[in-house]
C-alpha cells in the first residue's frame, strides 16, 4: 500500500518541473512513510511513496523493466501475483524482485492493456509506455484503491489522494455546488465528481489512456454477470462459496509485516477470524465502541468472539466529546465528505491497531453481495407490492406515509412505483426526495433535478447488468457506486492517514463474479438476509452469534446526540447563521430539517449528519466560492 503521483504534459509535451512533483509526492508521505521515489523524464513525472508490505528490501518504485521502456507507480496490493509470476516467466520473462509491482509491469508487456484483467486485487496504478508515449491510469473492479485526477491546459496531474493533485494546480479550486447537491441526496459523491471543481475520480475498473495528444476514458473491467445454467443447488453453492472464502482468506494473508483484523460484533468479521485460524493462530483484533450506555454498542458482543475464536483482542472506547472534537480532523482526512457517522469510530479503530500491525483485514463486503441492508427486503418483494390491488396499495401508502420517522420506508415505497429501472434504484439509495434536496439550496446555485446526475455516473452499467434480477442489479450498482465511493473510500483515507493497509477479502473478484450468477433466493429467503453467506457462517460461529443484531458501529448514536438536545457542536453548527454552508444553502430550509427531527415527527439524522460533514469539510478545505 503506497502513495502515488505524478503529471504529464500530454499536449505540450514541454518537460514537467522536478519540483511540482516533489511537492504532489509529500502530500502523501502519510500513505507511505517507509521509501519515497521519483521518475522524471522530459514532459512526464512520476512519484511515490511507499509502505512496506510484501518484498521490503525490494519493490522500490516507481519500477522499470530492465530496458527501461516500461514505468510504473502502483498503490495496492496483487493477490494472484505469484501464479501470475510464473506465467510470466514461462513467457521468457526474467524478474529482479519478489514484488508484485514488477508482475503487473511484464504483464503489460505481455499484454497490454488486458493486463489489468489478469489481476486479482486492489490497486490504482500509473504505467508509462516510453516507446509509446503513451499514459495508462486505472482503478481496480471495485474501487478498493482511489485515483484522482485534474486535466487542465493539456496537463493531467494525478494522485492516490486529492491532495496531491491540488498541490500541483496555481489555481484554486471551487466548490461544485452539482456535486454538493449529489453528496446531500447520497451522503457520498460517485465517481467522477468531487466537491472540487475540476478534480475527478477514476470510476472502479475505469482507466484513463493519454496518447497522441489527447486522452479517452473507458470501461476495462466489463464483466456481465449471466445465471448459472444449471442453477447451482444450495449445498453446492454453499460449498462453492466457502472454498471461494478460504481462497480468499489464504490469499489475503500474504504479508511480510504483521497482519491483524478490524473486528466488529458482527458475523461478516467473525467469519474472517474463523478462516483466519485456519492459516495462524491468536490473531491481533481491534474493536472500537461508545461503551454500554448505549445498547448499540458492539464492545462485548466482539470481545465474546474474540474469546471464543482465541483473539488478541483490543477494544477502543469513544465518547461524545472525542467524536464532536475529532471530526474536523478526520474530515481533514478524508478529503471529500462522506456522511456516515462510522468514519469517527474507523479513524479511531485504526490509529489503534497501527501501534501493533501494519496490515489489517476488515468485513466488508457481504451486506452489499447478498443483500444485509433493510432496502435490500424491499426490493426483493417489491413485485409483491406491484400485484396488489390498487385500493389496498392506496390504503398503505397513506399509512405509511403518515408516520413519524420511517423516512427509509417511506422512500422505498415511493421507488416501488418507478418503472424506470435506473431511476428506481436511485430512489431506494436517496436518502430524501430530490425535490427537498434541491429546496436547500440558494436561488441560482444548482440547475433543476442536479440529481439526477448519478444516472450519468451509471452509464454504460445497465447494459453489463441486463441478465441481472431486480436485486442484483441494485446490487451490481452498490458494488460499483456506493460501496466504492463511501465505505472504501474513507476506510482507505482514515486506514492511510496512520500508515496501515486495509485488505477486503469478501471482494475478491472471484467471490464477487460467482455471487453476481446467483438469484435472489439465495440472497434474501423469506425474512433471512445475507441466506448463503449466514449458511457459511454456520460451520464456523456458535448459533448465538448468528442471532445477534446487526448494529453497523452504532450509528443510531448520532441519532440520538441529535434529538437529545440542542446545545451541542453539531446542533450549534447547523443553527449558526455565520456557518460557511449557508454560503450555498437556506438557512431556514436547513433549520425545518433540525426542527423536525428534535421534535420527533421525522427521523433526519442522515441528512443533518450529511450537513454538518459538509460544514466541517468547507471550514478545513481550502476552497473559492
Amino acid at each position: 500500500m503506497c502513495g502515488i503521483c505524478g503529471q504529464y504534459n500530454f499536449e505540450t509535451q514541454a518537460p514537467v518541473l522536478r519540483q511540482e512533483v516533489q511537492d504532489m509526492t509529500k502530500t502523501l508521505t502519510h500513505r507511505g512513510p517507509d521509501d519515497e521515489g521519483y521518475y522524471i523524464e522530459g514532459p512526464i513525472g512520476l512519484g511515490f511513496r511507499r509502505l512496506s508490505i510484501i518484498d521490503l528490501a525490494g519493490g522500490h518504485q516507481p519500477m522499470s523493466d530492465r530496458e527501461e521502456s516500461v514505468w510504473i507507480v502502483f498503490n495496492g496490493e496483487i493477490y494472484n501475483y505469484r501464479e501470475l509470476r510464473k506465467e510470466l516467466q514461462a513467457f521468457g520473462h526474467v524478474f529482479r524482485s519478489e514484488s508484485d509491482t514488477e508482475v503487473i509491469l511484464y504483464g503489460y508487456k505481455q499484454w497490454g492493456d488486458d493486463v489489468l484483467n489478469h489481476l486479482s486485487g486492489m490497486f490504482g496504478l500509473a504505467i508509462w509506455d516510453v516507446r509509446k508515449r503513451r499514459l495508462i491510469l486505472a482503478r481496480d473492479p471495485f474501487g478498493i484503491k482511489l485515483v484522482y485526477y485534474r486535466i487542465e491546459k493539456g496537463r493531467v496531474f494525478f494522485g492516490s489522494e486529492i491532495r496531491a493533485v491540488l498541490a500541483a494546480s496555481r489555481d484554486r479550486c471551487a466548490v461544485d455546488p452539482d456535486a454538493m447537491n449529489l453528496f446531500l441526496r447520497y451522503r457520498f459523491t460517485p465517481s467522477p465528481y468531487t466537491l472540487y471543481k475540476g478534480v475527478k475520480k477514476l470510476a472502479p475498473g475505469t482507466m484513463l489512456i493519454f496518447e497522441g495528444g489527447s486522452y479517452r476514458l473507458s470501461r476495462w473491467y466489463g464483466n456481465r454477470p449471466t445465471p448459472f445454467v444449471p442453477m447451482k443447488s444450495d449445498r453446492e453453492a454453499q460449498e462453492e462459496l466457502l472454498a471461494l472464502y478460504q481462497k480468499s482468506v489464504q490469499r489475503h494473508l500474504i504479508s511480510d509485516v504483521p497482519v491483524g483484523l478490524l473486528l466488529s460484533g458482527g458475523i461478516d468479521s467473525g467469519l474472517l477470524l474463523a478462516l483466519m485460524n485456519l492459516f495462524g493462530k491468536s490473531w491481533p483484533a481491534f474493536t472500537v465502541g461508545y461503551g454500554s450506555q448505549f445498547a448499540d454498542d458492539e464492545l462485548v458482543d466482539a470481545a465474546e468472539t474474540a474469546r471464543v475464536l482465541s483473539s488478541v483482542h483490543t477494544p477502543v472506547t469513544l465518547t461524545r466529546s472525542t467524536f464532536e472534537k475529532a471530526l474536523p480532523k478526520i474530515v481533514a482526512c478524508l478529503e471529500e465528505p462522506v456522511a456516515t457517522s462510522s468514519i469517527v469510530p474507523m479513524y479511531f479503530v485504526c490509529e489503534r491497531a497501527r501501534q501493533d500491525v501494519k496490515v489489517a483485514l476488515i468485513g466488508q463486503g457481504p451486506d452489499e453481495l447478498f443483500g444485509g441492508y433493510r432496502r435490500h427486503l424491499g426490493v426483493r418483494y417489491g413485485a409483491v407490492w406491484g400485484n396488489l390491488p390498487k385500493v389496498a396499495r392506496t390504503v398503505i401508502s397513506s399509512a405509511i406515509r403518515a408516520l413519524p420517522r420511517n423516512e427509509m420506508l417511506k422512500r422505498g415505497l415511493y421507488s416501488l412505483d418507478v418503472p424506470e429501472r435506473m431511476q428506481r434504484y436511485q430512489q431506494v439509495l436517496s436518502i430524501l426526495p430530490g425535490q427537498r434536496i434541491d429546496g436547500l439550496f440558494r436561488e441560482g446555485q444548482i440547475d433543476q433535478n442536479t440529481g439526477d446526475k448519478i444516472l450519468e455516473c451509471w452509464e454504460g452499467l445497465e447494459e453489463l447488468m441486463e441478465e441481472t434480477d431486480e436485486l442484483g442489479g441494485l446490487q451490481f450498482l452498490e458494488l460499483r457506486s456506493t460501496l466504492p465511493d463511501e465505505l472504501l473510500m474513507y476506510a482507505d483515507k482514515l486506514s492511510m492517514a496512520h500508515g496501515l493497509e486495509l485488505r477486503v477479502p469478501y471482494l475478491d473478484k472471484e467471490i464477487v463474479q460467482f455471487v453476481e450468477r446467483l438469484p435472489a433466493q439465495f440472497k434474501v429467503r423469506g425474512c433471512s438476509q445475507k441466506w448463503l453467506h449466514r449458511r457459511v457462517c454456520q460451520s464456523y460461529l456458535p448459533p448465538s452469534f448468528l442471532k445477534r443484531k446487526k448494529r453497523g458501529f452504532a450509528v443510531n448514536v448520532v441519532d440520538e446526540w441529535f434529538r437529545a438536545e440542542k446545545s451541542n457542536k453539531m446542533g450549534e453548527m447547523l443553527l449558526d447563521g455565520e456557518s460557511r454552508m449557508y454560503q450555498y444553502l437556506r438557512r431556514e430550509a436547513v433549520q425545518e430539517l433540525f426542527e423536525e427531527h428534535s421534535s420527533g415527527r421525522n427521523d433526519n439524522h442522515k441528512i443533518l449528519f450529511s450537513l454538518v460533514v459538509l460544514e466541517e469539510w468547507l471550514r478545513v478545505h481550502s476552497v473559492s466560492q
